[in-house]
């Protein structure tokens, strides 16, 4: 829930940037820094597209994930938690790469971008605790399984790896 509300406030920054770098927002407001000056350098767009928008994108997909992770049938699913951990990894590393150019190319910081920036690390450390947390609930599952099936004596005249191989192929007698 956590992640979906952070993807949500990024949704919200990222469309708030993208509006002005469009046009539809005249006077961009920014407190501190020169959000301007980031917004209309060259490195403001990627591929065609202004960088705000790529935030769009990139907080919407990760917004779907989390959501899609608060149906009770997605709620323990290791891959949506591994999705949610590699898209906000490189949300991190992107934003990384924006702030670089801010701090020593374009020699101005946008508040905005910098919140953005803030946002996407948090989504980060949500994500990996979440990942953390199925693995513990994985071990702790594989464990009584072990220990279940060592209660029934599974395995119990199994001596040696060889000897599974060669039950497993002989036909019983």
């Amino acid at each position: 829930m956590l992640a979906a509300l952070i993807a949500l406030a990024g949704v919200f920054v990222a469309l708030y940037l993208s509006l002005y770098k469009l046009g539809y927002i005249g006077v961009l407001v920014c407190a501190v820094g020169s959000c301007e000056k980031v917004q209309t350098s060259r490195y403001a767009s990627l591929l065609g597209a202004p960088v705000a928008v790529w935030g769009v994108v990139f907080y919407v997909v990760v917004l779907a994930i989390a959501l899609v992770g608060l149906r009770p049938a997605w709620a323990d699913d290791r891959r949506l938690s591994l999705a949610l951990v590699l898209a906000t990894g490189g949300g991190v590393l992107f934003s990384a790469w924006l702030t670089y150019l801010e701090l020593f190319v374009i020699d101005a910081i946008c508040q905005w971008c910098v919140i953005s920036a803030l946002l996407t690390v948090a989504l980060l450390v949500v994500s990996v605790l979440d990942l953390r947390e199925l693995s513990a609930i994985d071990d702790v599952l594989i464990g009584n399984a072990a220990q279940a099936l060592k209660r029934e004596g599974f395995g119990r005249g199994i001596r040696n790896t060889a000897e599974v191989s060669r039950q497993a192929t002989e036909p019983e007698s």
